[in-house]
């Protein structure tokens, strides 16, 4: 290989300029020689590689920054929030439930003498009072058997008489036979008379005094069968008085079965002639759950209303339970008396029927909704004095609707979060709003 002017060899070229390859190519010293690469695009792709670094670089750090100061604002964050004081109350505890009014008596009218109807007073709907005849029963029968019994009973006391008199007989018989059976005893002794007629007339005292006897028993017997005929004729009497059927109570007649003419019979148990309840105090029967049983007891006061009559309101009491649970409903069986005196409740009637029973112990009342549901279970948002928010648990007793009856979580004295936010955080720090409703008692929800 030839040497170039300069004395070095081609290999050993490291780099040359344009120009001096031209010229060598043109004498033809050098062939084939590669074209040397240029630094423009390496150094443009280095800066742009740099830049995007640095653009990336930049996004992170602004990214992080802005991480750190929305961290920042939700620490310093002071949300203002409504609060409301919970209701610490130990009223009764209403209690609705269904009912039926009942009337206090109710009265199946029989017949208890045998006759005809011969006269009817009353119908259906018609208002009596104790003692008021109702229906008059003919019985003729009866009437005649009544007068037998009289007459026999007046022959009896004939019978009475004449025994009487036989016992008088009989004494008188009985004195003389003494007599007798002294002289001849006196007789026989001096000899003026047998022995046998001394026996014999010692013998007729005895037999006198046996008659004597027998008849005052005739008298007794004759007595005695006065008193059971007088007791006959009371019965008759008896029954001759239940031809005029009274009523039983004051009350209202609500079922009539026989008309004027009708045969009734008071065999078996009597023909039903009327029905009629006692309408001016009526008997309620609710059944109470058991998670209330244990505070009914006679005395409790109750609210009646009627479906139909939503303006009226009656007061009653509980009068009566069945003080053992009902095993298959777990329920008490329980009565409400209503007094009822203008009549405008009936017997029959649908109602709803408030109890207000008493407290065992004082209850927590808060709005429904400060409650928050979350995998805690049950709670409310307290602001405490510092306002700093508290979380706590609760426990639900009661819902009313917008009112929540709380036994456990809160003492009565705390404010709490109404629509507290699902990001607050426990001892966060807020600020008390005004609640639109504040100081309206929060049990109204509940009337």
């Amino acid at each position: 290989m030839p040497a170039s002017p300069a004395g070095l060899s081609y290999r050993n070229t490291v780099c040359l300029t344009p120009k001096v390859a031209g010229s060598m190519k043109a004498h033809g010293e050098v062939h084939d020689v590669p074209p040397v690469p240029r630094k423009g695009p390496f150094v443009l792709v280095g800066l742009v590689a740099l830049g995007l670094l640095s653009w990336g670089g930049y996004g992170q750090w602004r990214q992080r920054a802005d991480a750190a100061e929305t961290q920042r604002r939700v620490k310093a964050f002071v949300p203002r929030l409504r609060t409301a004081a919970v209701e610490k109350t130990d009223a009764p505890t209403d209690l609705t439930l269904p009912g039926e009014t009942q009337a206090f008596s109710r009265a199946a009218i029989s017949a208890r003498a045998t006759g005809y109807v011969a006269e009817r007073r009353v119908d259906i709907g018609s208002r009596v009072k104790t003692g008021d005849v109702l229906l008059r029963i003919a019985a003729p029968d009866l009437d005649q058997q009544l007068a037998q019994a009289e007459a026999q009973v007046g022959q009896m006391k004939a019978q009475l008489l004449q025994a009487q008199a036989q016992v008088d007989q009989a004494r008188a018989n009985v004195n003389l036979a003494k007599v007798t059976d002294s002289r001849t005893s006196t007789l026989a002794t001096q000899g003026w008379a047998s022995r046998q007629n001394a026996d014999n007339s010692q013998a007729g005292v005895l037999s006198q005094t046996a008659n004597l006897s027998a008849a005052e028993a005739g008298v007794k017997v004759a007595a005695a069968n006065i008193k059971a005929q007088e007791a006959m004729v009371d019965r008759l009497k008896a029954l001759t008085g239940f031809k005029d059927v009274t009523a039983p109570f004051d009350g209202v007649i609500t079922t009539r079965s026989v008309e004027v003419g009708d045969l009734v019979k008071a065999d078996g148990g009597g023909t039903v002639l009327l029905a009629m309840d006692r309408d001016d105090v009526l008997r309620i029967s609710v059944n109470v759950p058991q998670n209330a049983a244990v505070g009914v007891h006679p005395g409790v006061q109750a609210e009646i209303k009627v479906p139909q009559m939503p303006d009226r309101t009656f007061v009653g009491r509980v009068e009566r339970s069945s003080v053992a649970l009902l095993t298959a409903s777990r329920t008490l069986t329980t009565q409400v008396d209503v007094p009822n005196p203008d009549g405008t409740l009936r017997a029959g009637l649908y109602v709803y029927v408030t109890l207000k029973i008493p407290r065992l112990r004082p209850a927590v009342l808060v709005p429904a909704e400060a409650l928050v549901f979350n995998q805690r279970g049950t709670q409310v948002a307290v602001a405490g004095e510092d306002n700093r928010a508290e979380w706590r648990s609760v426990h639900v007793r009661r819902d009313f609707g917008q009112t929540i009856e709380l036994d456990q979580g809160l003492s009565g004295h705390e404010r709490i979060v109404l629509g507290p936010p699902v990001d607050l955080r426990d001892g966060q720090t807020i600020e008390r709003g005004e609640d639109p409703g504040d100081g309206k008692p929060i049990h109204a929800a509940n009337r």
